[in-house]
């Protein structure tokens, strides 16, 4: 490669271009390419290093448990789990619209997965995402000290276009747990999307918060433009516990089996 171009490249910040430069140049000889079309194929790739980067970083600061996606979510254990009903939510028109998504149902359904896998889309389409458990969010709000960093930690929340708040339901939360929650979806009400995912009733929702006005607030707002999923079947962890102990059961030995050549008498 020409320094001179190398340099100008880097002094560009044009590292996807570094990149591939050289086989670039040597697709052209070959093939004769117009210079139109190589200096398309060369910004090209440009183009799609940084998208690359922008979908890792944003991936990164979505803070994902577990990398899901629909394409590995086993759809065949609970035909009752509609695939195309996640599909639709993945192509992200309720991000735009900024309307809100409660995923209902008890433990071991796959809610968890399908939210991130959900966030996972959204990311791929654009949009800026982030994943808390609901102990996680409620832990980093109340361990802020100061008026500002709890502003800055408000922030971190209210800012991405799809917040997700998973877990709901699995323990009463502590104190003024309410409180915080209530915080965030006022301030994203209308202004942008969150689902949550809760394995208990929505009736239930005061008594985990310790507070059922503010709990009655949150369903509210929360609930106004919601799509709520109703989620039922079997338990994923529940079948796949069963199938490993067995696998691990030892074999029952078969009766008058006579001893194996060698064996002690």
């Amino acid at each position: 490669m020409n320094p001179t171009l190398q340099q100008a490249a880097r002094q560009l910040r044009l590292s996807g271009l570094l990149t591939s430069l050289d086989l670039r140049l040597q697709e052209a000889q070959t093939h004769q390419l117009p210079h139109a079309q190589f200096l398309e194929l060369i910004l090209q790739d440009e183009l799609n290093v940084r998208r690359q980067r922008l979908l890792d970083k944003r991936r990164k600061l979505a803070s994902f448990r577990d990398c899901k996606s629909l394409e590995n979510f086993d759809w065949s254990f609970n035909p009752g789990i509609g695939r195309q009903q996640f599909y639709d939510l993945a192509a992200g028109q309720f991000i735009r619209q900024r309307r809100d998504v409660l995923l209902i149902g008890p433990p071991g359904l796959g809610k968890s997965h399908l939210a991130q896998a959900i966030g996972l889309h959204a990311i791929q389409a654009g949009f800026s995402v982030l994943y808390r458990s609901i102990f996680e969010l409620v832990r980093e709000l109340q361990a802020e000290a100061s008026p500002a960093d709890l502003d800055r930690c408000l922030a971190r929340h209210l800012k991405p276009d799809l917040l997700i708040i998973d877990d709901m339901g699995l323990k009463t939360l502590p104190p003024k747990a309410g409180e915080i929650l209530l915080e965030i979806i006022l301030r994203r009400y209308e202004n942008h999307a969150t689902l949550m995912t809760s394995n208990r009733p929505i009736e239930e929702w005061g008594q985990l918060l310790n507070d059922a006005p503010a709990a009655t607030a949150i369903l509210d707002r929360f609930l106004h433009h919601a799509e709520i999923i109703q989620m039922t079947g079997r338990s994923y962890r529940l079948h796949e516990a069963v199938n490993h102990a067995n696998k691990n059961k030892p074999s029952p030995a078969k009766p008058n089996e006579p001893p194996t050549a060698g064996a002690a008498s």
